[in-house]
């Protein structure tokens, strides 16, 4: 069985591989996915897909470490919490331009999610 932190680190890489996958299917179907931030509208590169991705879960990470120190029921708070994330996460693509750009971020978020908050829960350590 792989050490916590190493399968945390691959469903890391595995969300953002997954993220990226969903991205260039996507800039290929649709082209460039552009959302409206305030007054002007930025295209999403993989390069912000992947430090997304990152950031995220090493957020998730995070907090699960400091859970895991606190409470026995950190692999529950965790998942509650990681989930509710998820879904207000999926609130961001609404501001895409475009019907295929508002899609393609939905499924890269739901791509992240999927493989990361299953991941990172069964790795938890009993206190």
């Amino acid at each position: 069985m792989k050490s916590p932190a190493a399968t945390r680190a691959l469903a890391i890489v595995g969300a953002a591989i997954g993220a990226i996958l969903v991205w260039v299917i996507a800039d290929q179907a649709v082209g460039d996915l552009n959302v409206k931030t305030g007054d002007s509208t930025q295209t999403v590169s993989i390069v912000a897909v992947v430090l997304t991705v990152v950031f995220a879960g090493l957020i998730g990470w995070g907090l699960l470490a400091i859970l895991e120190r606190a409470t026995a029921k950190a692999r529950t708070i965790w998942t509650v919490v990681a989930v509710v994330f998820l879904v207000l996460s999926l609130l961001g693509p609404v501001g895409a331009v475009g019907t295929g750009a508002k899609v393609s971020l939905l499924l890269m978020h739901l791509v992240a999610g999927a493989v990361i908050i299953p991941l990172f829960a069964r790795s938890t350590t009993p206190r």
